[in-house]
């Protein structure tokens, strides 16, 4: 399976935090989610891949390539959390000033999405609400055929509803097996939605990579009393946390652990749920 990108061993230190030997890749056809808490480095991460800053150590290739010229570029688009372009401007003056930044810029296509996004092409951003402005930016980020599209909480503050609208957008651009998108997101619910892969962050290091499905339909978490915590095998323990009247286990089959310790109670595990127990629980 090629990949539309592969970072291997990614680290760049700050004053009070690093991004610590990060790995993982995104393969075409894919839609892979990078979580994890606020300051664990998935921003970080982002920018690094974007050349927007100087990396320390480690490599970084697009398409098989190491360097970000302009035609790796054009086939990359981004959106960031936020407005992304200037209030006074209107979608179609942006139109105006993509045509003379990308050579693939697509104007029938961009105003194709406008008008499938029910965007006024001539209403200044300024009088947007932040959910017409992010349809906006992934409206640009599609229009110059783009590849990769590469968002950073995207979704953010966004209400259900349209946060709906563009998770089905990201999903029909990955209809083209050539197309890819790495989207970083704290919202886990959007990603257990569309996402292949995830790959968690915590401290700037990679905690783990995992299809979204092994997580979802395997991962389980063990609900026990004192005494049947201490008889479990520590080896199916992958964490644990210790609440005011039970003890909850991470575990990676649930259904072998039902069968293991049928006596005991196994629920599904969410998202957010492994990743708190990771960030909370201990080995």
């Amino acid at each position: 399976m090629k990949n539309a990108l592969t970072v291997s061993g990614l680290t760049k230190t700050y004053q009070d935090f690093m991004l610590d030997q990060v790995s993982f890749s995104v393969p075409s056809g894919s839609i892979v989610g990078l979580i994890g808490e606020n300051g664990a480095g998935k921003s970080t991460t982002v920018n690094a891949v974007l050349g927007l800053i100087q990396k320390e150590s480690g490599h970084i290739s697009v398409f098989g390539k190491e360097e970000l010229d302009n035609r790796i570029k054009e086939q990359i688009g981004v959106v960031f959390d936020g407005s992304n372009y200037p209030e006074i401007l209107s979608p179609r003056k942006i139109n105006r000033v993509m045509k003379h930044i990308y050579r693939s810029w697509d104007e029938t296509a961009y105003f194709r999405l406008l008008t499938q996004l029910s965007l006024p092409p001539d209403k200044r951003l300024k009088h947007f609400s932040k959910g017409m402005k992010m349809k906006l930016a992934i409206c640009a980020a599609l229009s110059h055929h783009s590849k990769l599209l590469i968002l950073d909480e995207a979704t953010s503050g966004l209400d259900p509803i349209v946060r709906d609208d563009i998770l089905d957008m990201l999903l029909d651009f990955v209809q083209n097996e050539e197309h890819s998108i790495l989207v970083s997101s704290h919202i886990t619910s959007d990603l257990e939605k569309i996402a292949d892969y995830i790959v968690f962050i915590h401290k700037g290091k990679v905690i783990f990579t995992k299809a979204k499905d092994e997580l979802t339909e395997q991962y389980g978490i063990l609900k026990c009393g004192a005494a049947k915590f201490d008889a479990l095998d520590k080896s199916d323990i992958i964490v644990y946390r210790k609440m005011d009247y039970e003890w909850q286990v991470l575990v990676s089959d649930r259904q072998e652990m039902q069968r293991k310790y049928p006596d005991t109670l196994i629920v599904p595990a969410s998202i957010d749920e492994i990743m708190l127990l990771y960030v909370k629980g201990e080995k």
